[in-house]
């Protein structure tokens, strides 16, 4: 084995972060010729979770950042040839992989609806297949959470999300969900490995075990603003909320930050303790409400005066849909004369769409009103001329093997967060209703 090209001992390499028919179908690909023809493959969705309006996209930065890491160690590669995984020319093949294909998609922070061809990977079969589990995973869950995050956002109605789900996902899982919070709308994340590496918005000050550790409360809070400072957010509901307010004005004078209720009632709370802060001088002091909140929860507290909403379960876990469900399908490939070919599924509620893909978006007035899917080989859609309002859909990730410096980092998260809310803007306004309902775009996909 190469140590020069294959010096990923350190457990940074993505290269296994596959099922393993990705490897055995390579290794069958290479013995009887084929895995060299060059193919087209697809990541759509066949429906949104049930009731679900639309979904976001998330997830194809840290796409990128996983292919940069995808080539297997000499670890990895002992490891495939020890368990029989696969035969020495697909060792010898292994040695010295780079993704050297195109992908292209939509972009991060972009709507999708059921048949979006969200990406589409190009290249030889052989290095296609490899991506599929790594492609899917990244994108399920990066694109859940979005979504969820998307419509807690639009319940919110303005007031600040922050991400507080790192304890409730996997540790890896939850810098990913943070990232993905972002680009649904929220402002900041309690989960600091998130925080430097996007650079997000870090929040957090204390949990009640700080209160429970002191004699008294007003100790803790004396302790707290003395690390902290009085423009810190005090936790009130650990015993009573009404004391807790009072002791913390008395504490921090009417400088303070503001409190943070984790229990109870949440709106009448909000209330009450809003008269309370105000009535002590504490007028600018913010009210920060977190406690198993969902989309539904945060929309019933519209009226309440609440300033920011902290968001755990029900980010990170999709808010009941952690999983898009969406597939990667062959859709094109290199046939024996060398001819490219489009392919497709048959099977009963599962067929695909064959061919390579184009994406459209038009307009009626400014508003979105439908998503147009065309279907071609590649000479035809290159050819291919849209109506003049229609807006591409598509963008390229990676070219040849060069992967697309733009989309990935801290910035291309920002960017993605601005991109979903103008997208949303177009969109019908029943896809701001938290009610079950159907797709707010119609998917209309016709071959060329």
């Amino acid at each position: 084995m190469n140590a020069e090209n294959n010096s990923k001992d350190t457990g940074t390499s993505t290269a296994l972060m596959t099922d393993m028919y990705e490897y055995t179908m390579l290794d069958a690909a290479l013995q009887d010729g084929t895995a060299g023809r060059q193919s087209v493959f697809e990541v759509y969705t066949r429906h949104l979770p049930a009731g679900r309006r639309y979904g976001v996209v998330a997830g194809t930065g840290r796409i990128l950042d996983a292919l940069a890491d995808f080539q297997p160690s000499e670890d990895e590669l002992r490891f495939l040839s020890d368990r029989h995984i696969v035969s020495q020319t697909t060792i010898d093949w292994l040695e010295h992989f780079r993704f050297t294909g195109t992908i292209r998609g939509y972009r991060e922070g972009e709507i999708f609806f059921p048949d979006s061809p969200i990406l589409q990977v190009e290249g030889s079969f052989g290095e296609c297949t490899l991506l599929e589990t790594l492609i899917l995973s990244i994108l399920n869950y990066d694109s859940a959470v979005a979504s969820a995050a998307s419509r807690m956002v639009t319940a919110a109605k303005g007031r600040p999300c922050m991400d507080m789900g790192a304890r409730r996902a996997n540790e890896y899982a939850a810098v990913a969900a943070a990232r993905a919070a972002i680009v649904g709308g929220f402002q900041g994340t309690s989960n600091l490995l998130a925080a430097k590496e996007y650079g997000f918005k870090a929040i957090g000050t204390a949990a009640h075990s700080f209160t429970l550790l002191h004699d008294s409360e007003r100790e803790a809070f004396q302790g707290q603003i003395q690390a902290l400072g009085k423009g810190t957010t005090l936790l009130t509901d650990t015993y009573s909320i009404e004391e807790a307010v009072r002791t913390a004005v008395e504490v921090a004078g009417p400088e303070l930050g503001g409190v943070r209720i984790d229990s109870g009632d949440l709106g009448s709370l909000a209330q009450q303790v809003r008269a309370q802060l105000d009535s002590l001088g504490a007028t600018k002091a913010t009210i920060t409400v977190t406690n198993d909140l969902d989309e539904y929860a945060i929309a019933s507290l519209q009226d309440a005066p609440v300033d920011s909403y902290g968001v755990g379960t029900m980010l990170v876990t999709g808010s009941g849909a952690p999983t898009c469900a969406m597939v990667y399908k062959l859709t094109e490939r290199e046939n024996s004369d060398g001819v490219m070919q489009a392919v497709a599924k048959k099977s009963v509620g599962k067929a695909s769409v064959p061919g390579r893909k184009l994406a459209y978006r038009s307009y009626h007035n400014g508003v979105a009103d439908a998503e147009h899917v065309i279907s071609g080989a590649e000479e035809a859609l290159a050819a291919y001329k849209p109506e003049q309002d229609w807006r591409d859909l598509l963008v390229t990730y990676v070219d040849h093997g060069q992967s697309m410096p733009e989309y990935q980092g801290g910035q291309a998260v920002l960017d993605a967060r601005e991109h979903r809310a103008k997208a949303l803007e177009e969109m019908p306004i029943n896809a701001l209703s938290l009610m079950k309902g159907e797709p707010v775009l119609p998917t209309l996909v016709r071959s060329i």
